[in-house]
């Protein structure tokens, strides 16, 4: 008899419609670049700039055909709960669940408790859960937070349970209006809001001091581990199991279970590199391994609070599926911010990714791992090959705690934390999260691809994690330098995907990755195309079509349909139609900035001149910044070389813009011959049209926001600069 079963597989519609539309899109461009290579003019008319032109039309046309990988056949996938209890009931496997943090100041310990404390309340058998924070700053503050939740968690968890609230992060549930209202009674939801409140106060207030208070020091064994000589970079491995779930007395305040709590922070020193987030979670996975020991593990970054209670037995369809679960290695979910301002005015929301995108890796083998929002079996980070009659022992993970007492678990897990425990073993190449990479997270899922595994994705209607996304023009310009140039890396590595995925993984799989591994090159031809089209604007050379040849055509449809798409992706994504122009301005400023420094961190890095760093994104902004974010104002602020490339292309288009037209009014249309220069006005005016902030912000606002003053300066200098060769 078959199996019912747990989830089910749907193709998007629509997919003859898009065939068609990607078929002429593709003559299009096909004509686009015959008409480049069959027109290119005598030396010394502009043939240096027309082959330029061609070069980055290819470079386009080639890209286009990579992201075609991903839209040709989606899917979306259905989990059913209902189906899961009824075949296993409680009988489920233990999950143990990872958190990393790595700077009490970057990411507040108060950011961090609510994380911990939301995916403490699943929807879950407790004892089945083990929730693990490593702290890669090894700082006093950071437990003391952890301390603090292990205690309100025994009021908190119950609440939740009873009143069935979403979400469970208290910071979000708080925040939201008049939440008590059909839930409880006012006086319970306050009592418990306060409570809360109470306990951010203490965590912060210790946070700003640098110190925690000596009466709580005395409470609790754990923080005897600190003293004056410990730093970030210099420190013994400690863990501290805060709550035993094992332990009948690790009860809340109505006598249920609690589940697991621990926290590590593996041994640093300055002599031994550390491997970042990597580390961490290679670290992670040693020590839980003598404490709980899950066939499953999932991991978070420390601003990611479940916003879901069922995404574990959703993630759990897929693994105990009788038909497909097998074959299944990890399951991932999307990256959803909670933060973003009405139109998502840094383009940070990541919907067409997250709706598009992922969706389409998943038909093709999997979506790739993202190092946040995911489960996997442990097995499979250890470093096992997939097996046609391979067969999970989902309950291998239950250790009998009576064996030993906490103190000698600890010990045996401090072992396991050391800085030089992995000398001379795999760990970081065929064992773990991998190592060698700023994008650990994809090179790890790719491994796991070419290991025969195949991943899931899985994208619920309510999200299962909601965190906190870039609220400054800085915050998303680093975050894109670091995803921008650890791809890129990935593709210049022996992981490039159509080498190390060769006969492993299909030919679209491996071209779905290199959407996210070219992002960097993409700066080359883009910065090519909004500075040389207007130079010769300038400068009186048409390096398109004349606007009355039968040559625009396919420019204008090329260019016309493909935004018109790129449109309706938004749109269907759940995005504004503001919100996708804003996209638009900031995929020009990703492209000159991020992804450009993101090519020259690898071209220094291959010529041996910088090694690989980590930086941690903030997650915090000061109160006139967060009040410019909310009316959607850019924010600058600082003299950043960023800003200087920001401000020297769009003062150079606008100054190209303003001289064509001069021209056009002073000579008239056929003496300069306007109809074959008309297709680099409407380039030239678009840029500047998208610009209109960045020209706000350098001549017209006056608050802290702004450009400063050196970098409109520096900005005129370099367009005067480049302005030279076109005058002369």
């Amino acid at each position: 008899m078959e199996r019912t079963r747990l989830f089910e597989t749907e193709t998007h519609g629509g997919r003859a419609a898009y065939r068609l539309h990607a078929v002429t899109v593709a003559a299009g461009i096909l004509l686009l670049l015959y008409y480049r290579a069959t027109r290119v003019p005598a030396a010394g008319e502009g043939r240096a700039a027309w082959l330029g032109m061609l070069a980055a039309e290819l470079w386009y046309a080639a890209y286009w055909v990579v992201t075609q990988s991903v839209r040709w056949s989606p899917v979306r996938r259905r989990p059913f709960r209902d189906r899961l209890a009824a075949r296993h009931g409680e009988r489920l496997p233990s999950v143990d669940i990872f958190v990393c943090t790595a700077d009490p100041y970057s990411e507040p310990p108060s950011l961090v408790v609510s994380t911990i404390l939301s995916l403490m309340a699943y929807n879950y058998p407790p004892e089945k859960l083990s929730v693990y924070l490593s702290d890669d700053g090894g700082s006093i503050l950071t437990y003391y937070g952890m301390w603090e939740a292990s205690l309100f968690a025994k009021h908190w968890l119950p609440f939740c349970k009873r009143y069935n609230i979403e979400p469970r992060s208290p910071a979000a549930y708080f925040s939201q209006s008049d939440g008590h209202q059909e839930l409880c009674t006012p006086k319970e939801w306050s009592l418990i809001k306060d409570m809360f409140d109470e306990m951010t106060e203490r965590i912060d207030t210790a946070v700003m001091s640098g110190k925690v208070p000596e009466e709580i020091k005395a409470r609790q064994k754990g923080f005897h581990e600190w003293n004056q000589e410990i730093t970030s970079k210099n420190h013994q491995p400690i863990v501290q199991i805060l709550i035993d779930g094992k332990d009948q007395n690790a009860v809340d305040n109505e006598g249920n279970v609690l589940p697991t709590l621990v926290y590590m922070a593996r041994e640093k020193r300055p002599q031994h590199h550390h491997n970042f987030k990597a580390g961490a979670m290679n670290a992670l996975i040693r020590v839980s391994s003598v404490i709980s020991n899950s066939p499953i593990i999932m991991n978070v970054d420390c601003d990611m609070y479940s916003n879901n209670n069922d995404a574990v037995r959703d993630a759990l369809c897929f693994f105990l599926d009788e038909e497909m679960g097998h074959k299944i290695g990890f399951v991932q979910y999307p990256q959803n911010y909670n933060n973003l301002s009405k139109n998502d005015i840094y383009g940070n929301s990541l919907q067409v990714i997250n709706e598009v995108e992922m969706g389409g890796m998943d038909s093709l083998g999997g979506p790739l791992y993202i190092g946040t929002g995911c489960f996997h079996r442990r097995e499979i980070l250890c470093g096992r090959k997939f097996t046609k009659d391979y067969q999970e022992d989902w309950n291998a993970g239950i250790k009998d705690k009576l064996q030993e007492s906490i103190d000698e678990t600890e010990e045996k897990a401090k072992s396991l934390a050391a800085c030089t425990y992995e000398h001379g073993t795999q760990w970081g190449d065929e064992i773990g999260v991998k190592y060698g990479c700023a994008v650990e997270d994809v090179i790890t899922g790719l491994a796991i691809h070419c290991r025969g595994w195949e991943s899931v994705y899985n994208n619920p209607k309510k999200p299962a994690f909601m965190g906190v996304g870039p609220t400054t023009l800085a915050q998303t310009i680093l975050q894109h330098k670091r995803w921008s140039e650890g791809n890129l890396s990935i593709f210049l590595s022996k992981y490039n995907v159509f080498l190390f995925g060769h006969g492993k993984t299909k030919l679209r799989h491996q071209m779905g990755y290199h959407i996210y591994g070219l992002w960097a090159p993409n700066s080359l031809a883009t910065l090519y195309y909004v500075i040389i089209p207007s130079l010769a604007l300038l400068k009186g050379t048409p390096l398109f079509p004349e606007i009355t040849s039968p040559w625009i055509a396919p420019f204008v449809y090329v260019f016309c349909v493909k935004n018109m798409y790129s449109l309706y992706e938004a749109l269907s994504s759940g995005d504004t139609l503001k919100g996708w122009w804003n996209g638009q301005r900031m995929w020009l400023v990703k492209r000159i900035t991020s992804y450009l420094f993101g090519v020259l961190d690898n071209l220094w890095k291959l010529l041996g001149l910088s090694k690989m760093n980590f930086v941690v994104s903030p997650k915090v902004s000061d109160e006139d910044e967060s009040k410019r974010y909310e009316q959607e104002i850019m924010e600058f602020g600082s003299s950043d070389p960023e800003y200087v490339i920001i401000g020297t292309i769009t003062l150079l288009n606008l100054v190209c813009l303003l001289g064509g037209l001069s021209k056009v009014m002073k000579v008239g249309w056929n003496n300069i011959h306007l109809d074959a220069l008309f297709p680099q006005l409407i380039l030239c005016g678009m840029v500047v049209i998208t610009s209109i902030p960045f020209y706000e912000a350098m001549f017209l606002r006056k608050d802290k926001g702004r450009i400063p003053f050196p970098v409109t300066l520096a900005s005129i200098g370099f367009v005067m600069l480049a302005l030279l060769p076109a005058i002369v």
